[in-house]
């Protein structure tokens, strides 16, 4: 086949690139910028800009048998729930989105992914840390919590619609905290389990490392390798979605930090401050997936975070002096 990978320099996207080379399929990629940690194995990558709509049409110069569309002005926590960003994320992110379907609508393009996110999901469903409401059907009425979750909600309603007025086969995941390697891991972008990864790989043992908030915070992760497989199962499924792309095993930040230190051999100890949180409890429900696609992620956190602080931690020690 034929495919396209939109942010296909950025963490997911450059993971599915070389997943869907190793299928033996032809791949475009199109991002700002390479992948940074990797060489690309796209068989053409394009370096551009998504937001402008001569670029977008540019690059969809043909009929893809499928495209992937992960581009987005996305970060952790740190990025996401301060609020100095999110004119940008939304302008950003929406631009992008306007930009890929029409392009695609006009080449004939059938199917095509959307990833969405967790992020969508009401707030007051996920007060509770211990049992937050996450189902498909929980989506509305929408309450998100930030303005990041506001754009994918209502990117997702514009993919739907342009799959029921142009008979597009669109497909959409809700994903819910994708790690691994090859990720952002000190940048201000990174993701909880990669910032926790590079605190313990950069302390000594007995050292203290800095939580946000009490640590009680519940959420679940999902390794990069079972997104890239639901994902793959989704958009060659004849389910269009939403569904919940994201493990059930759910942890406390304080868990996660226990779990990365005794991965790493340490006793670490947690300095709780304050700092930007998102929602209390958030864990993905499964129940969907299960039904509509026959699998659902089953990997042990453990399982991923051990190869990634394997990572993180060579990263760590390759940059020290700059750290």
């Amino acid at each position: 086949m034929k495919i396209l990978v939109l942010g296909g320099g950025g963490f997911i996207g450059s993971h599915l690139v070389e997943r869907l080379k190793q299928e033996g399929h032809w791949v475009r990629a199109v991002d700002l910028k390479y992948p940074r940690y990797a060489e690309t194995p796209a068989d053409d990558f394009v370096i551009g800009d998504l937001r402008d709509p001569a670029l977008v049409r540019s690059v969809i110069d043909t009929r893809f048998d499928e495209v992937y569309q992960f581009a987005a002005d996305m970060g952790g926590a740190g990025f996401v729930f301060t609020g100095e960003n999110d004119a940008a994320i939304m302008h950003n992110s929406g631009a992008i989105n306007l930009n890929v379907l029409d392009a695609c609508w006009r080449r004939n393009i059938k199917r095509i992914f959307y990833s969405s996110s967790a992020c969508i999901y009401p707030q007051e469903n996920q007060t509770d840390p211990d049992n937050p409401v996450c189902s498909e059907d929980s989506a509305y009425p929408a309450h998100p919590d930030s303005d990041y979750g506001w754009e994918k909600l209502f990117s997702e309603r514009l993919y739907l619609a342009y799959g029921r007025n142009h008979g597009m086969d669109v497909r959409i995941a809700r994903y819910h905290n994708i790690f691994g390697e090859k990720g952002s891991w000190h940048d201000g972008r990174e993701k909880a389990p990669a910032a926790i990864c590079r605190k313990v790989a950069m302390a000594a043992d007995g050292d203290a490392i800095d939580i946000w908030g009490d640590g009680r915070q519940t959420r679940s992760f999902l390794h990069v390798s079972e997104c890239l497989e639901g994902t793959i199962r989704l958009m060659r499924s004849d389910f269009i979605g939403p569904v919940n792309v994201g493990s059930q095993e759910m942890v406390s930040i304080n868990q996660l930090v226990d779990v990365v230190a005794a991965i790493a051999g340490k006793t670490v100890r947690k300095n709780h401050i304050p700092g930007p949180l998102g929602v209390r409890g958030r864990n993905s429900d499964n129940r969907l997936i299960a039904e509509k696609l026959g699998w659902a992620p089953s990997q042990p956190l453990r399982a991923g975070l051990e190869v990634t602080y394997g990572w993180i931690e060579r990263q760590v020690r390759a940059n020290a002096r700059d750290l």
